[in-house]
């Protein structure tokens, strides 16, 4: 995340913050991504924390907006899981917006998101993460640090988060705006496989017979269908473009790090963004090891996966100015990404997905 000043004092200030400490309330203009003066909070302010600006003639800001369904915020504990899960996804939408996806210049159609609980008074339901068709749905429930970390540990990841778990989904969404460009589905199936295999055969065979992800796959995940592997590659790359933004933005300079001013997310060669990425990741990692903390970015990229993140980057990076000239829909052969998957072994079920 770029450094972000506030529009009075000048102070440094920060994303999820509502007021400056000179007194000064705070808006976020997601179109200029900066705090600014003179604009209209999104009337979620008061009860989620949305610091966003509403959009012109609207009452609420654009990633609120794009929720359609809350949880039942009179079950305690429910309204903070949904202001944690909403903060994760204007955090993801401001990432994106760098590259131009759902700005106001992005006139192609925007996914929307049913927030859901498994608590829901004195039973509990089951909530499938997912997306089918331009709906996400999100279980709010992992907003909860307690019961990320523990499905962490059941799922045998080594990184799981709600800003993960968006930029997962989020990225099947994208999927389906980029497969009506020429020439993305047949590079993507030459890399990644066809996506039109049989999803729920996958499913079964991934959980019956899990795979390690070797040298091909970023995540073990990302081996059971081409959509996951898509999704969980195209989440690294947010992971990686975001963590190496966040260090530029301090100042910080170092022999295998670009010169101060560097944007990643204006860098078109990838090979030069994922290598300064591996620099960024091993310092970070190192800080946290000197803490007894454990690493931020635990994962070793090979040859084939960086050859894949490459691929999500050059995609992703300009599809924002390309996919809405085409068609609002994908074609008949893309098959919709189903990222509902199974659960682990032991109740309650958490769902492995981002």
């Amino acid at each position: 995340m770029q450094r972000l000043e506030c529009p009075s004092c000048g102070q440094r200030v920060y994303f999820h913050n509502i007021a400056c400490a000179c007194g000064t309330p705070l808006v976020f203009d997601p179109e200029a991504g900066r705090f600014a003066e003179g604009l209209v909070p999104c009337d979620k302010l008061g009860e989620l924390g949305c610091n966003w600006a509403a959009q012109p003639g609207t009452t609420r800001c654009r990633s609120c907006t794009m929720t359609t369904t809350i949880p039942d915020l009179s079950v305690e504990g429910n309204l903070e899981l949904l202001t944690r899960s909403e903060a994760a996804k204007r955090w993801v939408l401001a990432n994106l917006a760098r590259w131009g996806w759902f700005t106001d210049a992005d006139p192609g159609p925007r996914m929307v998101f049913e927030m859901l609980s498994e608590r829901a008074g004195e039973a509990e339901v089951k909530v499938m993460m997912g997306h089918d068709n331009g709906l996400i749905t999100i279980n709010v429930v992992e907003a909860d640090d307690a019961v990320r970390i523990e499905r962490q540990r059941q799922l045998g990841e080594l990184y799981r988060s709600m800003v993960g778990h968006m930029r997962h989904e989020i990225a099947h969404f994208l999927f389906e705006r980029l497969a009506v460009l020429p020439g993305f589905l047949d590079e993507f199936r030459a890399m990644f496989g066809d996506e039109r295999a049989d999803y729920g055969e996958a499913l079964q065979a991934h959980y019956s017979s899990p795979k390690a992800p070797g040298e091909d796959y970023i995540s073990e995940y990302a081996t059971m269908h081409p959509h996951e592997d898509w999704a969980e590659t195209s989440a690294h790359v947010l992971h990686l473009v975001d963590m190496t933004d966040s260090l530029m933005a301090t100042g910080l300079t170092g022999p295998e790090l670009p010169e101060p001013g560097y944007d990643p997310y204006a860098d078109t060669d990838p090979d030069h963004l994922l290598t300064v990425a591996t620099a960024v990741a091993l310092a970070v990692n190192e800080i946290n090891r000197a803490l007894d903390n454990p690493d931020v970015y635990p994962f070793v990229l090979s040859d084939m996966t960086r050859r894949k993140l490459a691929f999500a980057h050059r995609w992703l990076s300009q599809g924002a100015t390309m996919a809405p000239a085409l068609s609002d829909t994908a074609p008949a052969d893309a098959a919709p990404a189903d990222a509902a998957p199974a659960d682990p072994p032991a109740p309650p079920a958490p769902v492995a997905a981002g």
